[in-house]
């Protein structure tokens, strides 16, 4: 019988394999014969078709088609698969599938939502192989009232290819208008009797509720945060649902979509590379949600608040090119299990990533592989009080932005970047960088602070960058005394609390992304309704005694006051003529303020405070990072005293449940005299 068994599962996971296998070369073959022209691709595939109406074009490659309202350019339709149309079924045709952009400027302070609607359509390309179109819109100084941009909208349709790609370029020119660019985005709203199972990560899915469901239920302390009192499937009922709780990292967001059952069919928006988006590798935003919504997030305010903005004034001018993003299609025989169409996105995704950058773009602001460049080299970290030989930088995030000081990429909002990973020996190689002039930038998982180097990076098209052995010396003053936590910009390794049992979403109940609950922010008053926490230097123990936010108490009637926590420790020997150094890193800070004392009551002057930082917002929407800061805070000697120490961390500023700070990490370091070499 143990023979049988195993006998089956080697069958099943040879099966598997296969499986994988196959769709993988199917998907090669696909791009193949798409990419070099085959003349046998004409026996495989259709010719595509662009048909013209009157309001209206519909692209067409006999596997699916696409129709675009003209001139405007919104996405109407989506045949696939025998469904009339994947899209919500609303009177409003405009209202299904758009590209959109939030803006305001001194003449419209109030932000004004812009779906960009196009004037004019022009075919850029047009053969059996490929059609693009470009729906254009420009910018006329002589009307008022209208976003100064100039707007070129594209989608291209290639043969045999079971989805579509579309991109934007948006351009400014010389002398034009101040304006403010706080969202840029595409849309697709799709048919909620249809899609019900979303898709964000292997770990991340689940049947969603209807936008009808949404609108039956409980508002929270949010209209994004709902309590499902009488959703159509009773499973949901009493759960949370909130756009937020989807979220991921630019790093972690490729693909995601959504699945219908009924008719085993997938709906995937494919993103090969973050270059076109703001702010690196962390930036969280949102993805996937109730309604059902698929989303492709360019840029946003979302867990970074104002300096995301993009900012236009003095005349500026300003190009860029907003994707390709592909959006994916896929499909089972009916009586199939239709969650394999998970895999097989996840497949599509590295296929596209493989094929980037694109070759089948008509447009000059779109640089060929040939046109880009590559940096190359490797990453040291020398920090004696760790190792004292060089340690490997592994697993560091290196990349290039615009020129600006350390860490300034991750506030960086205008330009492109490119973002790689070192292996285990601290190597790294960065392709298909876009001619210009960068910073290269880095952070080191387990290791404070951010590295620049010192030398401007001059990108010219087809070159080669081969970079010496790179050192970075992370801020380091003297011996660690103490510390709590782990240096990686994320609060995830401390104490994340069980949610209120009302208020749960089953997905994160048994889920490393825990915080992502809705309301863990009272959750501090259950634990601590009268004292604050404590934190014994050598006996608690981060991953539980240490709360994951330093949030206000709730004292009831809605009505939230500050808090201090205390960090006790011992020394049994202190310098008093020297300075010690506290190593403060934020991972995330919203209308905040940070005050310290040492060995000194609430009611003193703190020896530091970081003033009133942040609008990240992530405490509200479940977000474990948003913005990094990291603040060196020189102790003198003086305050301290043999024996036990105490200080005091006042988050100051109440009146609200999500006001507060998220520590990445935080270390005592003694004199610089103690430096060891």
């Amino acid at each position: 019988m143990g023979r049988k068994r195993k006998c089956s599962w080697n069958l099943r996971w040879l099966a598997f394999l296969l499986q994988i296998f196959l769709i993988t070369q199917c998907a090669a073959s696909r791009w193949q014969k798409v990419h070099k022209n085959e003349t046998d691709g004409d026996s495989y595939y259709p010719p595509v078709q662009l048909h013209d109406f009157d309001d209206h074009v519909v692209l067409d490659n006999g596997i699916l088609n696409v129709t675009l309202s003209t001139p405007e350019g919104m996405i109407t339709g989506i045949t696939y698969n025998g469904i009339e149309n994947l899209l919500k079924q609303e009177y409003n045709e405009n209202n299904r599938g758009y590209w959109d952009l939030v803006w305001s400027s001194a003449d419209h302070p109030k932000e004004v939502f812009d779906k960009l609607d196009g004037t004019n359509l022009f075919v850029i390309h047009e053969d059996e192989e490929q059609v693009e179109l470009s729906f254009v819109r420009t910018w006329d100084p002589s009307q008022t009232g209208l976003l100064p941009l100039n707007i070129d909208k594209r989608f291209i349709m290639l043969r045999g290819c079971p989805g579509f790609y579309s991109y934007a370029i948006f351009e400014r020119l010389q002398g034009w208008p101040d304006l403010h660019l706080s969202q840029g985005r595409i849309v697709f709203k799709l048919q909620e009797n249809l899609f019900q199972y979303m898709a964000i990560s292997d770990d991340r899915q689940r049947i969603m509720p209807t936008s009808e469901d949404r609108n039956r239920s409980q508002v929270l302390d949010y209209p994004e945060a709902v309590l499902l009192t009488n959703p159509s499937n009773a499973f949901l009922t009493g759960e949370v649902d909130d756009k937020y709780q989807y979220s991921s990292d630019n790093k972690d967001s490729q693909v995601h979509g959504w699945i219908a059952p009924e008719f085993p069919t997938g709906f995937w928006i494919i993103t090969p590379s973050n270059e076109f988006k703001t702010a690196g590798p962390m930036k969280q935003d949102l993805t996937s949600h109730a309604g059902p919504i698929a989303l492709s997030m360019f840029f946003s305010a979302h867990y970074a608040g104002l300096p995301l903005v993009l900012e236009f004034q003095g005349g500026e001018p300003w190009k860029k090119v907003f994707g390709p993003v592909f959006v994916y299609l896929n499909s089972v025989q009916p009586g199939q299990d239709p969650l394999v169409l998970w895999p097989d996105a996840k497949q599509q995704m590295l296929v596209e990533m493989q094929h980037w950058p694109y070759d089948f773009l008509v447009s000059d602001d779109f640089p060929r592989a040939k046109q880009r460049g590559r940096v190359s080299g490797r990453l040291l970290v020398r920090d004696s009080f760790i190792n004292k030989r060089l340690m490997t930088a592994s697993s560091a995030y290196i990349g290039l932005a615009l020129p600006g000081d350390p860490g300034s990429w991750q506030r960086e909002n205008k330009g492109y970047q490119f973002w790689s990973q070192c292996d285990a020996l601290g190597y790294f190689k960065i392709n298909n960088i876009r001619a210009g002039n960068y910073s290269l930038y880095a952070w080191v998982p387990g290791i404070i602070g951010d590295y620049k180097y010192n030398i401007p990076i001059n990108i010219e098209p087809g070159g080669k960058i081969r970079l010496r052995n790179l050192v970075y010396d992370p801020p380091r003053e003297g011996p660690t005394l103490w510390e709590i936590g782990v240096p990686d910009r994320s609060a995830a390794e401390f104490y994340v609390p069980d949610p209120n049992p009302a208020l749960m979403n089953q997905l994160y109940n048994v889920h490393p992304d825990r915080f992502r609950q809705y309301g863990l922010w009272d959750r501090y008053t259950d634990l601590y309704p009268d004292e604050d926490l404590v934190y014994s230097v050598g006996t608690s123990v981060y991953q539980t005694d240490w709360y994951f936010a330093h949030v206000n108490r709730n004292i009831g009637n809605k009505t939230y006051v500050p808090t201090t926590w205390r960090v006790v420790f011992n020394l049994t020997d202190v310098d008093t003529s020297a300075n010690y150094t506290l190593r403060l890193a934020l991972a995330s800070a919203n209308d905040a303020e940070l005050q310290v004392r040492i060995n000194e009551e609430v009611e003193e002057a703190p020896c530091f405070t970081t003033g009133l930082i942040g609008k990240d917002n992530a405490i509200a929407r479940h977000g474990i990072h948003g913005l990094y800061w990291l603040y060196s805070v020189c102790v003198r000697g003086s305050v301290l005293v043999c024996g036990q120490n105490v200080m005091l961390l006042t988050q100051s500023r109440g009146s609200s449940p999500w006001r507060g700070i998220m520590y990445d990490y935080l270390r005592l370091e003694g004199p610089s005299s103690n430096i060891q070499t």
